[in-house]
């Protein structure tokens, strides 16, 4: 195969599609990751393969047990023979107060969105050094580096995700291999609906956007896309807002 493959936990929803959907435009052959709602996961694959000609390969794991993250590396590496770019998109956990996080809560969020990053980026660069290098970026959120509400057990391990980034782009570089890392502000997806202050949220956002709109999925798409690409092999270790602005400015 010469088409270039891409790895996308997660990615057959919300912003994990939109980045699907732009991977599969410039040509790339997928594997998409999804834990629940297999026929999201069967129309996903349906649309981009009708849409792009090229072989999307769906692949059902908990990304919070490493033994389903070697056998989806394993499954992507059996179908394709190589892997090119590793998205680190998938995310759960518990919105609560800081008081009312318990200690399944914390496990919970840490193994899917710190602790998965970390060994998924193994398996990942196991495969790309086989090809000479490849890109991996994750997604992380403003979380990471501002108090939200209900957001203590979520933002922490999104800045483990930034700071995972970090030793990675170090440590893989020998190997040939760009990690970044692309943090985003409230973005209407399926995700969003579990904040219990939702509408106030995204009508905030929207009114105070130096760019006088929300960040749409697309957004995401294409600053995680642009990482991969040759332009942006000098860029290592860092995570880039895409917020329109907003965290630019005072409370």
């Amino acid at each position: 195969m010469t088409n270039k493959v891409a790895l996308i936990t997660g990615g057959t929803r919300g912003i994990g599609k939109a980045i699907a959907h732009k991977f599969a435009s410039e040509g790339y052959n997928l594997v998409l990751n999804f834990m629940r709602k297999k026929k999201d996961a069967e129309q996903t694959k349906q649309e981009l393969e009708e849409a792009f000609g090229i072989t999307v390969h769906i692949v059902k794991a908990n990304v919070g047990e490493v033994k389903q993250i070697t056998s989806l590396f394993n499954e992507a590496e059996e179908t394709f023979g190589r892997l090119d770019v590793f998205i680190n998109n998938a995310a759960s956990g518990v919105l609560r107060p800081l008081m009312e996080i318990e200690e399944s809560h914390w496990d919970w969020t840490q193994n899917i969105n710190a602790k998965a990053y970390l060994f998924a980026a193994q398996e990942a660069a196991r495969i790309m050094e086989k090809n000479g290098g490849g890109s991996i970026v994750a997604l992380s959120s403003l979380g990471s580096i501002r108090a939200l509400p209900n957001y203590v057990a979520v933002g922490v391990s999104k800045a483990s995700v930034e700071a995972i980034t970090r030793y990675l782009a170090v440590e893989l570089s020998s190997k040939g291999i760009v990690v970044n890392a692309v943090s985003g502000g409230a973005v209407d997806t399926d995700a969003l609906k579990h904040f219990p202050n939702r509408e106030e949220l995204l009508e905030s956002a929207k009114k105070r956007n130096p760019a006088g709109r929300l960040v749409e999925p697309t957004d995401m798409a294409d600053t995680t896309y642009f990482l991969t690409t040759p332009a942006a092999r000098m860029i290592r270790g860092q995570t880039i807002i895409v917020d329109g602005g907003l965290s630019l400015l005072g409370e």
